[in-house]
């Protein structure tokens, strides 16, 4: 199997990269991850990057020129899929445009509903009895993009906003791989 190249940007702890690093290791997974992009350096993400071996840059988004050594970057390294994985930056327009089809992200509620940052407060404000996570492509609007899959959750009445974060990113581990599989079988 001709395994698809895939940079995940990242700016927090990683553990959706570790996911997508676990799954990356089966030999019928259809990606390798050949670059780790951090907009944080303190990221704790890159600690992921280092011990699997995996190149990583850190980047200033501020700076147009790093934009560009971005999108070299990826022309090099032969990238075919872009995932977001708690990436906290919204992308340029103009690279988006770019990569079009080709940027995914995990979001942390059933889109269309709570877009943006402070889902798990918004959910618990609104009383919803369920939730999940949503795989789906970038568009230039925000978590608006053609949506790959969800994975649902129920909320108890002892759920809080810790409890559940860590359910839904459960549920995120796999979709985002699940996701993977959709897109490339």
């Amino acid at each position: 199997m001709v395994k698809k190249n895939c940079c995940v940007f990242i700016s927090g702890k990683g553990t959706n990269l570790l996911a997508l690093i676990r799954s990356s290791r089966s030999y019928n997974f259809p990606i390798n991850i050949k670059l780790i992009i951090s907009n944080r350096k303190n990221a704790k993400g890159i600690l992921l990057a280092k011990k699997f071996s995996i190149p990583f840059k850190i980047i200033d988004q501020k700076n147009k020129l790093n934009e560009l050594e971005v999108i070299n970057e990826l022309k090099k390294n032969k990238i075919s899929i872009i995932c977001l994985a708690g990436y906290m930056n919204i992308l340029p327009k103009k690279f988006i445009k770019g990569f079009n089809g080709k940027i995914i992200n995990i979001h942390p509620s059933l889109l269309p509903k709570y877009k943006g940052l402070d889902t798990f407060s918004r959910v618990l404000k609104f009383k919803e009895k369920s939730t999940g996570c949503t795989v789906h492509y970038v568009n230039e609007k925000l978590d608006s993009g053609k949506i790959i899959l969800k994975k649902k959750i129920f909320i108890s009445s002892k759920d809080n906003k810790e409890t559940l974060k860590k359910k839904v990113q459960k549920k995120e581990y796999l979709a985002f791989s699940e996701a993977i599989f959709k897109i490339y079988n």
